[in-house]
């Protein structure tokens, strides 16, 4: 968990350097930024919903960088994060619903036993609120403590409005920041 945290500080840094060297060099002059922005515009609320789906099952695709980045792009804020909370959560549902079924064997498919039994024990030490500070920090992996909440069969209506919540706060601040950063920019 540490070093998750740990990671986590080194990423902010590196990101607010980038956004700085991104300043200096005028990115929303460069053709690759344009053909970027036309992906957004052209896909919009319909693709950033898809992929938050993906974003909140296992497949690491970073749902916080998409929705700050749709956000800088110019995406309405308000829909963007619904949409981006909705699809994040039918992601999480579905890591639920799949280890729910499928139990013990499924989830040591994708995970260690030894980190299924350390999530457990934290679990069982912490239970909902573990879950909420990793679904308020973007960089801790809440897509995993889904598993360990359908693995324990924990009621759908808790864990649904506890994947929601978080990640709409999450979601909305990283929106709002996304937009102050785009006009930063000039983009």
């Amino acid at each position: 968990m540490k070093s998750l945290i740990l990671y986590g500080i080194v990423f902010v840094v590196l990101g607010i350097v980038l956004l700085i060297i991104i300043k200096a060099f005028n990115i929303g002059d460069i053709p690759f930024f344009l053909d970027m922005k036309a992906f957004v515009v052209e896909y919009g609320l319909a693709g950033i919903f898809f992929a938050t789906i993906i974003a909140g099952t296992i497949v690491p695709m970073g749902s916080p960088a998409l929705v700050m980045a749709a956000a800088l792009l110019g995406v309405p804020k308000i829909p963007l994060i619904f949409v981006a909370t909705t699809g994040f959560t039918i992601g999480m549902a579905v890591n639920y619903g799949i280890v729910y079924s499928l139990g013990r064997p499924y989830i040591t498919k994708k995970m260690s036993t030894e980190k299924l039994e350390e999530l457990t024990s934290l679990w069982e030490r912490w239970g909902w609120t573990l879950y909420v500070v990793f679904g308020l920090i973007p960089v801790l992996p809440v897509e995993l403590l889904a598993f360990v909440c359908g693995f324990l069969k924990t009621r759908i209506d808790h864990f649904l409005i506890l994947s929601f919540v978080p990640r709409f706060i999450v979601f909305l601040l990283l929106a709002y920041f996304g937009e102050y950063v785009g006009m930063w920019l000039g983009v």
